[in-house]
C-alpha cells in the first residue's frame, strides 16, 4: 500500500500547528495502519522524500508542508519515524518511499528561500515551467540522491528504499537538457547517455543503502510497461525507451530487489505486459502497482470487478503480489474494494518473499514454551542470537480447523492469545526465526512448561 503525504492526499489530512493537532495526525496514521492490518496488507511504502523536502528530520533537505501547512517548518514529532515504528508493531514491512527527481514548486523554493534545492545546488536542478526537477545528466545528481537515502537507512529502521519518479519526465514536461548532454555526453547517441544517466543513479542509491543494512530491500516503481511486446504494443508509453528507465535491467544487475510497476491500466495494456513483467523478473518479486483510484466516480468509475480481474490475474501469474495506489481509496472501501479483500481474497495472512538472491541460509530455530491459564495460551523463548535483526512468526497447526499464521514479524519473544474452542487447546503452537533477509528457520513446536 502506497501512503501519499503529498499534499495530504492520504495523510495527514489536516495540518496542524498545535499539539493538539499533531496529536489528531498521529492518531488517524495509527488508525489508517490498524485498518490496514485488519485487511492483511503486510507492506506499506510511506512517503519520505516528498519533492525535495521530507517527512522526517533531515540534515540535507527542509520539511514538507504536509504536516504544518508551512515548507520548512518541523512538526512536533517525527511521521517517518512513527510509520516505521507503528507498521512494525503491526508486523507489517515499512518501506521509505523516495521520490527522485522531481523538486517543489517555484513558489515552494521561493518560501524555502536558502533552504531550497535550487539555491543550495543550483547545478543539480532544471527549472521546468512552474516546477523544479533535478537533472540525471549530471553526474552530482546520483550522489545526491545516494546521500538522501544513505541518511534514511542510517537513521531508521525501514524494510525497503522506494524510489518513485527514477526517470526522465515525460514528453509534456518542459525539460531541456541540451546543455547538459553538451557537457557530458561526450558523444554518446543521446537515449543510450539518458539511459546510463538513471542507472547511474540507481546504482549509486543501490550501494549506498546496502552498505549500511544490506538486507534492506531496494526497488521502485517503474512506468507499468516495460517496452514495446512483438504482439502489443506499448503505445509510445513505456520504461525502457520513453523515460530511459531499464528496470528488467535493474532487475537482472541485482541493482533492485523488487519492482513495483505503475500498471494503471486495463485490458491489452495491463495483461500482455503483467505476464511481460513476470516472465523477465530475475528471480525477484515484481508486484504490479493498481490503480484504484480509477474505482471513483470522479476518474475512470471502473466496476469492482475490473480490479478483481486484475489481482486475479496477477496472482495465477505468480507475480510478487498487489500494491494499490491510493491508500484512500481503498481505506473509503471504494465499489467495496476493502470488504471483498478482506472477506475473500485477503482472507488469509502472506509473508512477504524472502530475498534468496541474497542471503537463503535459514537461522537457527528457537525453542518455544506453551503454558495455559484457562483459554490464555502464552508462548515464551529465548531470543535466537544471529548475525542480522531477527523476528519470530507464530503458527497454529490443526486438522481440524487447518493451519493458520498467527503473528509476523514479532520482535518480543513471547507471545498471548485467547483460546476459546476446546479443541485448539489440542492443536499445535509452532514459533520461527526470521531473519532481516526473510529466510525463515524449521519450526519449532512449543512444549509444555
Amino acid at each position: 500500500m502506497w501512503i501519499t503525504t503529498l499534499w495530504g492526499l492520504d495523510w495527514p489530512r489536516h495540518k496542524a500547528t498545535t499539539a493538539a493537532g499533531m496529536a489528531q495526525q498521529r492518531r488517524e496514521l495509527c488508525d489508517m495502519l490498524d485498518r490496514l492490518q485488519r485487511l492483511g496488507i503486510n507492506t506499506v511504502l510511506f512517503q519520505a522524500r516528498v519533492r525535495s523536502t521530507t517527512a522526517y528530520p533531515s540534515a540535507i533537505e527542509p520539511w514538507d508542508a504536509a504536516f504544518t501547512g508551512t515548507a520548512g517548518r518541523r512538526p512536533d514529532y517525527d511521521p517517518l519515524r512513527l510509520a516505521v515504528d507503528e507498521c512494525h508493531r503491526r508486523g507489517m514491512e515499512c518501506h521509505a518511499w523516495v521520490v527522485a527527481f522531481p523538486i517543489c514548486k517555484v513558489a515552494t523554493a521561493q518560501q524555502l528561500g536558502a533552504a531550497a534545492l535550487p539555491r543550495v545546488h543550483p547545478e543539480l536542478c532544471q527549472k521546468c515551467g512552474d516546477a523544479w526537477m533535478m537533472d540525471p545528466g549530471v553526474p552530482g545528481t546520483a550522489e545526491y540522491l545516494a546521500d538522501i537515502c544513505r541518511e534514511i537507512v542510517s537513521a531508521y529502521d525501514v524494510d525497503g528504499i522506494h524510489l518513485d519518479y527514477i526517470r526522465y519526465p515525460e514528453p509534456g514536461i518542459p525539460f531541456n537538457d541540451d546543455r547538459t548532454y553538451r557537457l557530458y555526453g561526450h558523444g554518446r547517441h543521446k537515449k543510450a547517455w539518458r539511459t546510463a544517466n538513471v542507472d547511474r543513479c540507481v546504482k549509486a542509491v543501490h550501494d549506498a543503502v546496502k552498505a549500511v543494512r544490506p538486507w534492506v530491500k531496494m526497488s521502485c516503481s517503474p512506468v507499468g510497461k516495460y517496452s514495446d511486446l512483438s504482439r502489443y504494443s506499448s503505445f509510445g508509453w513505456n520504461a525502457r525507451d520513453a523515460v530511459s528507465q531499464d528496470a528488467q535491467r535493474w532487475l537482472s544487475e541485482g541493482w533492485m530487489d523488487m519492482l513495483f510497476p505503475m500498471m494503471y491500466f486495463d485490458g491489452v495494456h495491463y495483461y500482455p505486459f503483467a505476464a511481460d513483467w513476470r516472465e523477465h523478473d530475475a528471480g525477484r518479486p515484481v508486484v504490479p502497482g493498481l490503480g484504484i483510484y480509477f474505482l471513483s466516480r470522479h476518474e475512470k468509475d471502473w466496476p469492482l470487478l475490473t480490479l478483481q480481474r486484475q489481482v486475479q490475474v496477477a496472482r495465477s501469474l505468480g507475480l510478487g503480489g498487489q500494491a494499490y495506489f491510493r491508500a484512500r481509496f481503498l481505506l473509503d472501501n471504494v465499489k467495496g474494494l476493502y470488504d471483498w479483500l478482506a472477506a475473500d481474497f485477503y482472507s488469509r495472512a502472506a509473508l512477504v518473499p524472502p530475498m534468496t538472491w541474497l542471503r537463503s541460509t535459514p537461522p537457527a530455530a528457537p525453542h518455544p514454551q506453551q503454558s495455559w491459564q484457562g483459554q490464555r495460551l502464552t508462548l515464551q523463548w529465548q531470543a535466537v542470537q544471529h548475525d542480522t535483526p531477527v523476528t519470530y512468526n507464530v503458527y497454529r497447526l490443526s486438522s481440524s480447523y487447518g493451519d493458520r499464521l498467527l503473528a509476523r514479524r514479532l520482535t518480543a519473544t513471547t507471545f498471548t492469545s485467547l483460546v476459546y474452542l476446546p479443541a485448539l487447546k489440542h492443536a499445535q503452537y509452532v514459533v520461527t526465526t526470521v531473519d532481516a533477509y526473510g529466510n525463515e528457520s524449521e519450526p519449532a513446536v512449543a512444549v509444555e512448561q
